[in-house]
């Protein structure tokens, strides 16, 4: 699919709609080229990056700097230590923050950004490998390179074939695959991501119930043989609307809910935990993930749960906390 300057200025409804979905059509069909030209220089790269003893320091120049920066967000983010440099900052002193060990990424559309000199000399001198990554085989970037990725050769977006698109699009994405790629051959998992993320949404996300639950003396509990009557206070001043129901041994052993009050509403003035409870009631482990707890009880169409301690050493089943699903909201998850 290829662009033309448009006869006259753009402006209709339809137009402006139609214009957008080409360069988005466009560039789709280059993503796709992508992902079928990834070849043994793809799994060359990963297992180069695996070995590093260092950092990857990624470089670029204009607009493929801006994707080397997210290049390294990406990275580092998912496992792997990464910063980027400028090439042109570099040549004024900021070479010194490549050492041995460090393994260099250079991005670079035409393979042939003059600024790119420098860097590449440099770390040919303290014996880097180098990753290229560039449209051109025979670019400065690629021949330099011990690791060569290639673009495949497309138009960008633009209609002069001069606005960088559709060749950072490909740079971006050709980062992402490297990223999750890398993540995977580490074992890396949500909860080894916990650490890197502690703040904002995906913050909340990764925290585990323990950090979230409500525990200490004010769990809504009661003894198997706890009159009704003293079950229906402990549930109104908890505001969990649950109370869970322990043997002897404090393991949990069923719940009553507002349902199993009304379904057993003739009884209760007789009536103890033991003859109203549902017994085998759902659980959550305190090492759930929070946005695992909110999918949980979504499930299993109940609003509120107690959590009970994965690997508790002795006496399992204990109640350590309880979750409620306004709890989950609140914290941002949705």
């Amino acid at each position: 699919m290829t662009f033309q300057f448009p006869s006259q200025v753009i402006s209709s409804h339809q137009s402006l709609i139609n214009r957008g979905a080409e360069v988005i059509r466009v560039e789709a069909e280059a993503l796709g080229l992508l992902a079928d030209s990834l070849d043994g220089a793809f799994v060359e790269a990963c297992h180069a990056i695996m070995r590093a003893r260092g950092r990857v320091v990624i470089t670029g120049m204009g607009k493929s700097g801006h994707i080397g920066r997210k290049w390294a967000a990406t990275l580092a983010a998912t496992g792997t230590p990464a910063f980027y440099v400028h090439p042109a900052e570099a040549a004024h002193g900021d070479l010194g923050m490549l050492v041995p060990g460090d393994l260099l990424v250079v991005l670079s559309n035409s393979g042939n950004t003059s600024e790119l000199r420098a860097i590449l000399a440099y770390a040919k001198a303290i014996d880097l490998t180098i990753v290229g990554v560039a449209s051109k085989p025979d670019s400065l970037v690629m021949k330099s390179a011990d690791i060569a990725l290639a673009l495949p050769v497309t138009r960008e977006a633009c209609p002069a074939n001069i606005a960088p698109t559709t060749s950072t699009t490909l740079q971006l994405a050709l980062g992402d695959a490297l990223a999750l790629t890398l993540m995977d051959m580490r074992g890396y998992s949500l909860r080894n991501l916990k650490t890197l993320h502690p703040g904002g949404s995906l913050g909340v996300r990764l925290a585990s119930l323990r950090d979230i639950m409500h525990s200490g003396r004010g769990l809504p509990l009661v003894a198997y043989d706890t009159p009704m009557c003293d079950v229906i206070v402990t549930m109104t001043s908890s505001g969990f609307g649950i109370a869970g129901v322990t043997d002897s041994a404090g393991r949990l052993c069923g719940v009553i809910t507002d349902g199993d009050i009304r379904r057993h509403f003739d009884e209760l003035v007789t009536a103890t935990a033991g003859d109203v409870m549902t017994a085998g009631p759902k659980t959550l482990f305190d090492d759930m993930l929070a946005e695992e707890a909110l999918q949980f009880l979504n499930d299993n169409k109940i609003t509120c749960g107690f959590v009970i301690e994965r690997d508790a050493p002795v006496n399992t089943n204990v109640p350590i906390g309880v979750i409620h699903l306004h709890d989950l909201l609140r914290a941002g998850l949705s």
